[in-house]
C-alpha cells in the first residue's frame, strides 16, 4: 500500500523522492503475519520453474531464506538433499522453526501461506494466480530455456569446498534484473547464501539503508568468509569468480 508525504524523508527510511513528494510503500497486512525466528532453508536451483514459484512466494511474504544450490538437482547440495529427504528433487523446504520438511512446490507454497502469510480475510487468494498452478511453471520454463538454462550444472572451475563455506548474504528481490546475475553465479558456484528479500513494501529496505548508510540499492553482497561487502552486480560476479573458482 503506497503512502504519500510532502515532508523531508526520514533518515534511515526508504522512500522514492519525486520533487517535493516522498513516496513510500508499506505492507500493512504482513505486519500482522507470523515471522519465523530462524531462517528457512530451501534446496533449489535458479532455472527450475518449480523453485522459482517458491522463491517468488518467499519474496512476497518477505521471508529471509538460506538457499542451498543444487544445479540440475544433481550437483552442489543435491547429495545432502538426497540423504535428508530421500530423493534428489527440488524444491525442498526445511523449516527449523516448526520441524516441517517437504518437497513439491505447490505444497510448499500452501505451507508458507498458511504458516507465515496474512489471514485470508485480509486478501483475495485468487490474486496469487501468477504464482500458482501451471501458468508460472510454463512461463518460468520458457524464460529458463531462452536464457540457456542457467545453473543447470555446476561451474566447471568452482572450488570443491564451496559447499562448506559460511552462507554469503545477498540483499535483493526476485524480479530485479540486476540481482539475477548474482543469484545465477552463486548457484552455479554452489555457494550457500542467505537471501534477504527487499521487494517493494519490505521492511528490509529500511534495514539495508541502516546497514550500509547509503541510498537503497540492490544487489548488495556481504561475504562472512572474507569480510568483503559489495554493490553492483558486475563487480559482485567478478569477485565471486576471483574468490570461489580454482
Amino acid at each position: 500500500t503506497p503512502s504519500f508525504s510532502f515532508d523531508k524523508p526520514e533518515a534511515g527510511k526508504y522512500s522514492l523522492q519525486l520533487g517535493p513528494v516522498s513516496l513510500r510503500d508499506s505492507s500493512p497486512i504482513l505486519a500482522q503475519a507470523p515471522r519465523p525466528q530462524q531462517d528457512l532453508i530451501l534446496y533449489e536451483y535458479e532455472s527450475s520453474p518449480f523453485c522459482r514459484k517458491v522463491r517468488e512466494v518467499l519474496q512476497l511474504l518477505d521471508l529471509t531464506v538460506e538457499l542451498r544450490p543444487c544445479p540440475g538437482a544433481r550437483a552442489g547440495f543435491a547429495r545432502e538433499l538426497g540423504e535428508r529427504g530421500g530423493r534428489m528433487t527440488v524444491p525442498f523446504l526445511v523449516d527449523p522453526n516448526t520441524g516441517h520438511e517437504m518437497y513439491e512446490s505447490e505444497d510448499i507454497i500452501d505451507y508458507l501461506l498458511k504458516t507465515y502469510g496474512p489471514s485470508e480475510d485480509t486478501y483475495d487468494p485468487k490474486a496469487l494466480w501468477p504464482m500458482r498452478g501451471n501458468f508460472p511453471t510454463f512461463t518460468g520454463a520458457y524464460a529458463a530455456v531462452v536464457r540457456g538454462m542457467p545453473c543447470s550444472r555446476r561451474q566447471a572451475d568452482a572450488r570443491p569446498d564451496n559447499e562448506c563455506m559460511e552462507p554469503l548474504e545477498l540483499w535483493g528481490y526476485e524480479a530485479s534484473p540486476f540481482v539475477r546475475p548474482v543469484r545465477e553465479k552463486l548457484c552455479s558456484l554452489c555457494l550457500p547464501h542467505r537471501m534477504v528479500p527487499c521487494s517493494r513494501g519490505s521492511r528490509n529496505r529500511d534495514a539495508l539503508i541502516l546497514k550500509t548508510g547509503r541510498t537503497f540499492q540492490v544487489p548488495f553482497l556481504s561475504d562472512p568468509n572474507t569480510g568483503v561487502e559489495l554493490f553492483e552486480s558486475p563487480e559482485i560476479v567478478e569477485y565471486l569468480d576471483q574468490v570461489y573458482t580454482q
